[in-house]
């Protein structure tokens, strides 16, 4: 933002008011909202680019979280609604630009109202059960689902995100109509999918890894086109039969519109250098298994492939149904089945 005052004005104060630039940035400290509750993929990602960037360029970048709403529109909110000065930055994942084929009333524009700043990472989801399931694949836990419907409930991160739309699209790859749980977060969902509350969830290596391999959940396959080398064990969705089943969850970084290009610029060149560290390279494998992706272009929309495929599975989903007993059969928007947890 810059900052116009008048001449007698500056006199008077006896300072000069400069404009926002990058030749001094930052001076104070930088929050990094995350619109998501602590210890999900979002969380991770921020949480190792700000540790990297306060060793690199100084003690002033925070995480905070600001979770509630849906899908994470009140933090991305209070980026939107905030100054332009670098000072409030917004990081998430594809769910931020999915979000308007999803809600009639978003407070924000995600194009006009915010800069893309860089993309941070991308990676492929575990499709994990709970333990107590007696299927070691997809194949044979879809043949459980079909012979028994009633006993299985999936469940999504949170509506709109890339687990949601992964488990969409598994559900119609596979023919079926079970019920999907939205969450607020990946921490309450992976509660419930240990508890066997749920008996299917998407979400991205960085979070659910270190559950499968600890025999919390139970792995069914990952939607990589190839076995990740972080987890050689799992094999891929397409092995269970779903020819050619290819998905990735990618995370970005957003500014505020109007952000300066210096700024902008600046943003780019430390988080490039952050993301090129060999020991965050090792730490986000977990998430990426190719490079890591750094692009001025991110946020401004959805890759083509993923747009097409959520655009297809709007089209191809029933209309929610009702399931006796059930308190949360019923959805916000007859797009897809699912109910809020």
């Amino acid at each position: 933002m810059r900052l116009a005052i008048t001449s007698a004005l500056a006199l008077a104060l006896g300072a000069t008011i400069t404009p926002v630039s990058a030749e001094n940035y930052p001076s104070r400290t930088v929050t990094v909202v995350v619109p998501f509750p602590a210890g999900g993929s979002v969380d991770g990602v921020a949480r190792i680019l700000v540790q990297k960037l306060n060793e690199t360029v100084g003690q002033h970048f925070i995480v905070e979280n600001r979770a509630g709403g849906a899908s994470g529109n009140v933090g991305a909110n209070a980026v939107a609604k905030a100054a332009p000065d670098g000072y409030t930055l917004l990081a998430s994942a594809s769910v931020h630009v999915i979000n308007p084929f999803l809600y009639k009333s978003v407070p924000y524009d995600v194009v006009r109202d915010f800069t893309p700043v860089t993309l941070l990472a991308e990676g492929p989801l575990i499709v994990s059960t709970t333990p107590s399931v007696p299927a070691n694949n997809l194949k044979d836990f879809f043949a459980l689902v079909r012979k028994d419907p009633q006993k299985f409930t999936f469940g999504a991160t949170t509506i709109g995100s890339a687990s949601h739309l992964a488990i969409e699209l598994l559900k119609l790859d596979a023919g079926l109509d079970t019920l999907v749980v939205s969450y607020k977060g990946t921490a309450p969902a992976l509660t419930d999918l240990m508890s066997g509350q749920i008996q299917l969830l998407a979400d991205p290596m960085l979070s659910s890894l270190p559950l499968a391999q600890g025999g919390k959940i139970k792995a069914l396959g990952i939607t990589s086109l190839k076995r990740a080398a972080a987890a050689p064990e799992i094999p891929t969705v397409a092995e269970s039969g779903m020819k050619d089943f290819a998905f990735v969850s990618w995370y970005g970084l957003w500014g505020p519109k109007n952000l300066p290009v210096d700024i902008s610029t600046k943003l780019q060149t430390d988080i490039a250098k952050v993301l090129a560290l060999p020991d965050v390279k090792a730490r986000l494998n977990g998430i990426a298994e190719s490079d890591l992706i750094r692009s001025d272009r991110a946020g401004n929309s959805l890759p083509p492939t993923s747009a097409t495929r959520w655009r297809n599975t709007k089209r191809s989903s029933r209309r929610p149904k009702s399931r006796s007993n059930d308190s949360c059969g019923r959805s916000h928007r007859p797009i897809l089945r699912h109910c809020r947890a």
